[in-house]
């Protein structure tokens, strides 16, 4: 995410992010995102090396030939191993070449950059430690992809063992910018969205709460403000439930809060037609069958109700993103039940993606906050907004 535009070699964030975002996206916050981006780039090259890939693209290959000749397994590791030639192609440290059909085939040039991924942490150790806690958890991902690609341990342990709950919570709290950041533009669209007066809110995949403490505070400091007449807190896991039940109560004592577990794969537990306004940060994207999952959004919206959602979104159809490398190790995020024209792969979709899943499930005017289109050709590494719809 630099600082200048990639059209026109100038600093144009002014000019195409919205004004209540552009204290979020400063000179220090892009320096993280980009040595977070390096990161994980130069820990992808360690794994290509590590798992066996490298050697496997002496010659040209493609990802299912590769994983076969490292001996990866193919239920699990053709994703990953997918997302990792092509970031690796995209820094042109492999070659990659596109047949007429769309086919690629990736061969490792010689000699391969000798890059240190430790280094890069030091550099965001002495910019800005707050960051550090998405560096762990890249880390972790990392640590576990040999075994996990040759199915010796699930992603889900790998990832969310014992030695993952201490990463994970200071993972998602507004404690750390490269997370927090997400929160903050969920919180302004969704602010946007609700009309002054009560509001009932459904929020689902809550994880530790700090989504709906953003949302909270900037709905109690706007002007005029919707007021919280009540808020449904939902998460899958028990342990992050109680936890979030714990800290949103205390900062929030005033508010109606419900808590109560909900798994987005399931039929919502949910009196129909109650919330004015459905909620979530960094959850729809792993629902398996994203149409059921938004045809329970919509029942539980009244009429005219919205839907808000903070989400990493892929500025580009194919683009590798650089926090697949963490869940691309997980199932839900991999198997999703594909739909031609709108979800073509599990995970990050694009802006035309998201705005035809949501109208072809019953919601209406669609909108992406900040407009992504608008600025991926000048900024391509700008991935986080807010979808926003109103129930048809």
């Amino acid at each position: 995410m630099p600082i200048v535009s990639k059209c026109s070699g100038l600093d144009e964030r002014a000019a195409l992010y919205p004004a209540q975002l552009l204290a979020h996206f400063d000179d220090s916050f892009i320096v993280s995102f980009d040595l977070f981006e390096e990161y994980v780039a130069r820990l992808t090259l360690a794994l290509f090396r590590s798992t066996g890939l490298e050697a496997a693209c002496r010659h040209e290959t493609t990802a299912s030939e590769a994983l076969a000749k490292a001996g990866l397994s193919p239920d699990v590791a053709l994703v990953p191993v997918s997302w990792m030639l092509a970031l690796l192609a995209s820094r042109k440290w492999i070659e990659v070449t596109i047949s007429a059909n769309g086919d690629r085939r990736y061969r490792a040039a010689a000699p391969m950059p000798a890059l240190d991924a430790d280094e890069i942490l030091q550099r965001q150790q002495a910019h800005d430690p707050r960051c550090l806690p998405s560096f762990a958890i890249a880390a972790l991902a990392a640590t576990h992809y040999p075994a996990v690609l040759r199915e010796q341990v699930s992603g889900e342990q790998a990832l969310f063992g014992p030695e993952g709950i201490l990463p994970w919570v200071k993972y998602f709290s507004n404690d750390n910018p490269i997370y927090a950041v997400s929160n903050k533009v969920g919180a302004i669209a969704a602010a946007r969205a609700l009309p002054a007066g009560e509001a009932a809110i459904l929020e689902i995949g809550g994880g530790l709460g700090s989504g709906a403490d953003t949302l909270l505070n900037e709905l109690e400091s706007g002007a005029p403000a919707a007021r919280v007449s009540s808020y449904h807190f939902t998460e899958i896991s028990p342990l992050f439930l109680s936890r979030a039940q714990r800290n949103l109560s205390a900062r929030h004592p005033h508010c109606r809060f419900q808590f109560s577990a909900l798994d987005i794969d399931h039929p919502f537990a949910v009196a129909p037609a109650s919330y004015s306004l459905v909620y979530g940060v960094n959850v729809l994207h792993v629902a398996r069958d994203l149409a059921a999952t938004l045809g329970e959004l919509r029942k539980a919206l009244r009429e005219d109700g919205m839907l808000v959602m903070a989400e990493c979104v892929r500025p580009f159809p194919d683009a590798p993103l650089h926090l697949e490398l963490v869940f691309n190790l997980l199932g839900s995020f991999r198997d999703a039940v594909l739909v031609p024209g709108w979800r073509p792969n599990g995970g990050f979709l694009t802006p035309e993606q998201w705005t035809a899943a949501l109208i072809a499930n019953g919601f209406t005017d669609v909108r992406i906050f900040p407009d992504i289109a608008a600025i991926r050709d000048a900024y391509p590494s700008f991935i986080v907004a807010a979808i926003v719809a109103r129930r048809a």
